[in-house]
């Protein structure tokens, strides 16, 4: 991928080949080889997050020129705590010498109105330098900025009362985990715990308690393959040891001595996942190897561990992607072939002028940031309400039983999303 920018000040206009905020700028060139990597119509929906993200920015405390994350719009406050996990029973695929497999888990939940602190930061400087840097993004304050990105959830809150589904996330390869917040936050504030992981090793940096900020050294690894045949088995592995992690983390949480102090208000049989780009596929790889998670979505991700010739015992799957990059017949045929071996309730949805990072926050960041990508034109509300919607959608039907009429074909207010039919 070929990064071309402009520098300007903060909020001027920067165009890019392509908007990398959220994932490896070489690493996305490959992953997406046939299709993933690579708004104008605004509805009432985005006026509306419009206004509350001006509302924020503008609040008492928080300047104007700070960034923001679209607020979220269930009826629930949102808590956030953060667990810091160590698998003993696993030495970490990468570096074997770091000793066990290591997870930071960001844990978003419903919460009672008014409790809490202050609003949970977005993500360290020390990430947010890293990941930017390795965009070629380089101005010296956009660190800062989208490391104080503000959120929407407070530290300490108490939980609302009752249980609640479990949803668990996976970010992009090279991506920290911060950059599926506002998703976290929209499914918490919906009636859902969610449970964000960053991998050890599998991101362009992730800090950990004591201040170490561990780099990807998977990355490495990919980038040490001679051929595609070898990127794809390395990447291949990161899915089905992602799988490892959150059948790690889902014993944690709803095991017998759980590890998260509010373990209580999730109901364990009632699980899903849903990741962007490999993310994606360890949604898939996860379902193949726990049969505890319930339902998946994979958010334009290429299946390199692909799904299994068996299926996944009739749980439903939702695949999510760009279009026309991830359209039946398109460049990524590892689609074609997963939605024929998915043998559940299944749909598969891509949305006109989007992009591979259209499903993350990154739309919502790097407009405030002045950052235009002229190949995925959708507007950051656009984005940030459709994925809601759909992704909120389909789990309200799979781990709830509600009614999802959205999923029932095109509707008018999303004229983007397209309903493939292979």
């Amino acid at each position: 991928m070929t990064i071309s920018l402009r520098k300007r000040p903060v909020g001027a206009l920067v165009t890019a080949a392509a908007l990398a905020l959220a994932s490896l700028a070489g690493t996305a060139a490959w992953t997406a080889t046939p299709a993933s990597a690579s708004g104008r119509a605004a509805a009432a929906t985005d006026t509306a997050l419009a206004s509350a993200s001006a509302d924020a920015s503008s609040s008492p405390g928080n300047p104007a020129s700070a960034l923001t994350l679209p607020r979220p719009t269930g009826p629930y406050a949102t808590g956030r705590d953060t667990l810091f996990l160590t698998d003993h029973g696993r030495a970490d695929p990468w570096v074997p010498a770091a000793g066990p497999r290591r997870l930071l888990v960001s844990l978003h939940y419903p919460a009672r109105p008014g409790s809490g602190g202050d609003p949970a930061p977005y993500m360290p400087e020390a990430e947010a330098r890293l990941m930017l840097a390795q965009r070629g993004l380089d101005d010296p304050e956009w660190p800062g900025l989208v490391a104080a990105a503000r959120t929407h959830s407070r530290t300490a809150a108490r939980p609302a009362p009752g249980r609640f589904p479990l949803v668990l996330l996976s970010p992009g390869f090279g991506t920290p985990r911060a950059t599926l917040t506002g998703l976290a936050e929209e499914l918490a504030s919906r009636g859902y715990v969610v449970a964000t992981a960053d991998h050890a090793y599998e991101s362009t940096g992730t800090e950990l308690p004591d201040g170490r900020v561990l780099t990807c050294a998977a990355c490495d690894e990919v980038d040490a393959q001679p051929d595609e045949a070898g990127r794809r088995k390395v990447l291949a592995a990161v899915a089905t040891g992602r799988a490892a992690d959150f059948s790690f983390l889902l014993d944690r949480l709803t095991g017998p001595r759980p590890a998260w102090r509010h373990a209580r208000t999730i109901d364990a049989r009632r699980v899903g996942m849903a990741g962007h780009s490999i993310g994606g596929n360890a949604a898939a790889s996860t379902m193949a190897a726990d049969r505890r998670v319930d339902a998946g979505v994979n958010m334009d991700g290429m299946f390199f561990d692909p799904v299994t010739a068996r299926g996944l015992d009739r749980r439903p799957f939702l695949m999510l992607g760009t279009d026309p990059g991830h359209a039946p017949g398109a460049g990524d045929t590892s689609w074609d072939e997963g939605w024929d071996r998915l043998d559940g309730f299944k749909r598969w949805l891509t949305v006109r002028d989007s992009g591979h990072f259209t499903f993350t926050d990154t739309p919502a960041i790097g407009e405030q940031l002045g950052i235009v990508d002229p190949d995925a034109p959708l507007s950051a509300a656009r984005s940030t309400t459709i994925t809601r919607a759909y992704v909120t959608a389909f789990f309200d039907r799979s781990l709830r039983g509600r009614p999802a009429r959205l999923l029932d074909g095109p509707a008018p207010a999303h004229p983007e999303v397209l309903f493939q039919r292979p």
